[in-house]
């Protein structure tokens, strides 16, 4: 892969859209931290609101991203192209394709969003080899 600008990952959450959602979403997270189901929205998020420096990292990056709870996700991409994935996941569009860059089980083993960043980084370079 020559240019990266041409590739998008896309980060679907394992959590629904909407305000409800959002809402019961981050009193679940205050609450019952350990049973909540979404590693990646507890990464990137706090209880209601993104972490600065994850914010920071996705305005910097040369990638593109694209952000989907899995509902949207499913709306978007599950009838054009039939795939069924677990969530939360990161996927690479790639020559049409979507391929699993960060895989559900690496993202619920990762403990930090610096580990989530090191790992986004790390696959960009054997992308871009």
């Amino acid at each position: 892969m020559e240019n990266r600008q041409e590739t998008r990952l896309i980060f679907i959450y394992n959590a629904d859209s909407g305000m409800r959602n959002t809402l019961l979403d981050g009193a679940h997270k205050a609450l019952s931290p350990n049973t909540y189901k979404c590693n990646l929205c507890d990464l990137t998020y706090g209880v209601f609101k993104e972490r600065k420096a994850w914010k920071k990292y996705r305005q910097e990056v040369d990638w593109n991203m694209e952000f989907l709870h899995k509902d949207e996700f499913k709306k978007q991409y599950a009838s054009k192209f039939g795939y069924k994935f677990e969530f939360p996941i990161v996927l690479i569009a790639l020559d049409d394709e979507l391929q699993v860059f960060i895989s559900t089980r690496e993202l619920n083993e990762l403990q930090t969003m610096e580990a989530l960043i090191d790992l986004i980084n790390k696959r960009g370079m054997e992308i871009r080899a």
